[in-house]
């Protein structure tokens, strides 16, 4: 997770904390790629675009996954205005909606992006709305920072965009454990680490990604046959463990191009190729360009690198 979550370079921006009374409803937009958020106070409704009404009550705690419009609101059928309008009136790390006296609502709410060539990482395996409720395990921790944030945003202190940036990257990491662990848990590398044999295997892989593993190896750290742990990793993960580490070796390496920190032959070797001509063909199978020329393309303020396939 540490290092999907370091290959998207999350950017956060955590919005003002929401106080509110009476009736009200805020239309958000479109928004890539999570959004997050929860209730330190109070009750209300977030409806997502295509879905049911969800109410969510105090302490509980959200994610939306590249989330369509939504909106947060006292009641499902109260009149919505945009909530840029009202987060414009922002004063003090805070937002009001209705008489402070009446106040029943405190919201904080913020959203994360990715970096977009590395984002499909995380957003492929996340659903439209995760959930954490106060009652769940993971519930009073996940509360307890969330007011824990909406404090620091409306301390307005020095420092404080530091502090929102980090707690707001804990909260992530601790709601994508939430959603790993549960019995309806993700496809893909997320819900796997929660399997022990494969789990084991992807820890594996990611701790010396420059070895030459083979099949047989990684099934003898999950303690499995070869059939039965390539059947059991494919199953769970998506794809057989060979393209696995393939895929993450380029994901890797377009990082690294992007970022231009290694030569190619120096990429090729951390990434367990024995040339650069063997690196250089898996690139261009994976990524769709030849390394020099992604690299060349990222260097290109105005031009982005071309996308790759859809990673693991």
């Amino acid at each position: 997770m540490a290092d999907a979550i370091s290959l998207l370079r999350p950017r956060t921006v955590v919005g003002p904390s929401l106080h509110a009374a009476g009736e009200w409803a805020l239309r958000f937009d479109r928004f890539p790629h999570v959004r997050i958020g929860g209730l330190v106070r109070g009750t209300c409704w977030l409806i997502l675009d295509g879905h049911e009404p969800v109410l969510l009550q105090e302490g509980d705690t959200f994610m939306l996954g590249d989330p369509p419009p939504y909106v947060l609101a006292s009641t499902p059928g109260a009149r919505t205005r945009p909530a840029e309008e009202v987060w414009a009136r922002a004063e003090d790390g805070s937002v009001r909606i209705g008489p402070e006296a009446e106040e029943n609502l405190y919201l904080c709410v913020g959203h994360i992006g990715f970096d977009d060539g590395n984002a499909s990482l995380l957003t492929d395996l996340l659903p439209p709305l995760v959930i954490v409720r106060a009652a769940d395990p993971r519930g009073l921790e996940l509360g307890q920072l969330i007011t824990l944030l909406a404090t620091e945003v409306e301390a307005t202190a020095a420092g404080g965009p530091l502090v929102e940036n980090h707690l707001a990257q804990i909260l992530l990491v601790h709601m994508l454990r939430a959603h790993a662990g549960r019995t309806d848990r993700p496809t893909g590398w997320l819900g796997a680490l929660n399997e022990d044999g494969i789990g084991a295997a992807l820890r594996a892989v990611h701790a010396d990604v420059a070895r030459s593993w083979t099949l047989q190896e990684l099934a003898d750290i999950s303690h499995m046959s070869r059939s039965a742990f390539a059947q059991a990793f494919k199953s769970h993960v998506g794809v057989p463990p060979l393209d696995y580490l393939i895929r993450w070796r380029m994901n890797l390496a377009r990082n690294a191009l992007a970022r231009d920190t290694l030569s190619i032959s120096q990429l090729a070797r951390a990434t367990g190729y024995q040339s650069e001509s063997a690196f250089s063909t898996a690139f261009r199978r994976v990524v769709g360009s030849s390394p020099s020329t992604f690299r060349d393309q990222a260097r290109k303020p105005d031009e982005m690198p071309l996308s790759p396939e859809p990673a693991p």
